[in-house]
């Protein structure tokens, strides 16, 4: 029996996140090892010294420790559709904007959620920076209904768990917030099928036992 590649992950971490989504999309099977992050499992930490996720172990042990390698990685076996070739624009153009997501705005997002961790951050300039490039993706779904066209490409996929963990930290804030568009594309992301799927609740993942396959059709394990 082919052994299946290993994914190391966490259900809520949006870089997780975000490799699940590639993976589930291009059908590439594989066993999903949940992780408990404040309680490592050696297997994660023998695979990756880092100890963050996502982890992606291939079968002659290369590893993949970026999230984005991940969705590149998957997509590139099979892109049923078509998420590196947008209908609008061009893969450089998705990559930049990701890495705006990646960089600025991730740390916005994390001096928001965790003033604490960052007690000589300004969290109302966090936010006003973090408001600033949200509306940026605004005005760029004026004209589409995705970021790239109006089917979803590898921007969205990579882009929406970031600002889904943005919106959580306060919902009636960001229901309030003038941005429609860019509230819808949120909404119609979390109600997918394929979200659903990504998201299933499995127990940690300990040392020496076996994972789960990932994706199922379903969205939960047998």
């Amino acid at each position: 029996m082919t052994a299946l590649p290993v994914l190391y992950s966490f259900r809520r971490c949006p870089y997780a996140m975000r490799a699940r989504l590639a993976l589930a999309v291009s059908g590439q099977v594989c066993e999903l090892r949940e992780v408990v992050l404040r309680n490592k499992p050696q297997g994660l930490l023998q695979a990756s010294p880092k100890g963050t996720v996502p982890v992606l172990v291939l079968p002659g042990s290369q590893v993949l420790q970026q999230s984005l390698d991940i969705m590149l990685w998957a997509l590139a076996q099979n892109d049923p559709e078509g998420w590196l070739t947008p209908s609008d624009g061009t893969m450089a153009d998705m990559l930049a904007l990701i890495a705006e997501c990646d960089g600025p705005f991730k740390q916005a997002l994390d001096r928001c959620k965790y003033p604490s961790r960052y007690p000589d951050a300004d969290p109302a300039l966090a936010r006003t920076q973090a408001v600033d490039w949200l509306q940026t993706l605004e005005t760029r779904l004026t004209h589409h209904t995705c970021l790239y066209g109006n089917r979803a490409a590898l921007a969205d996929m990579a882009i929406a768990p970031f600002v889904r963990q943005f919106a959580g930290i306060d919902d009636g804030w960001w229901s309030a917030q003038p941005w429609p568009r860019l509230q819808a594309w949120l909404a119609h992301w979390q109600a997918s099928p394929l979200f659903e799927q990504v998201m299933p609740k499995l127990p940690a993942w300990v040392d020496g036992t076996q994972g789960v396959p990932f994706p199922h059709s379903n969205g939960m394990p047998d």
